[in-house]
């Protein structure tokens, strides 16, 4: 599991809203870990918020700790660079068979395309797999 912490913003029903203390994983100063923590700041800088399962009924302004399934997230990762950058190699070389450089501009960019879509087909499919979700740990 990767763990995080965050803090309970808003009750909505059964769903709370979570509002992210770390930007990262929270190993910045340990072996092995990337110092991400540091960097997020420079490109987040308004808090993160997210809408989780709130099983334990956790009220507003509670410290939680927050999990995502183990592997979810460095799948993920390999999914979202590999899969749109194999696209566009695979669109280039066919565009170039087919038509130069032109075609190779083109398939590159249609591959691309090709590749951003089966992302957000991926996504939407897997964004109610509870084995995916965003939980609350106890």
């Amino acid at each position: 599991m990767t763990d995080a912490w965050g803090t309970v913003t808003a009750v909505d029903g059964q769903y709370a809203y979570l509002r992210m203390d770390e930007s990262g994983c929270g190993r910045c100063r340990q072996p092995g870990g990337c110092g991400g923590n540091h960097l997020g700041p420079l490109w987040c800088g308004s808090p993160r918020t997210f809408r989780v399962l709130n099983p334990d009924h956790c009220d507003v302004g509670a410290r939680v700790q927050v999990t995502v399934a183990e592997g979810s997230l460095s799948r993920s990762v390999l999914y979202a660079y590999t899969s749109p950058l194999l696209a566009l190699f695979a669109g280039a070389l066919s565009g170039s068979a087919c038509g130069g450089e032109a075609g190779a501009i083109g398939g590159a960019m249609g591959g691309l395309l090709v590749g951003w879509l089966g992302l957000r087909r991926a996504q939407r499919q897997s964004q109610h797999d509870p084995r995916l979700q965003i939980s609350i740990r106890s």
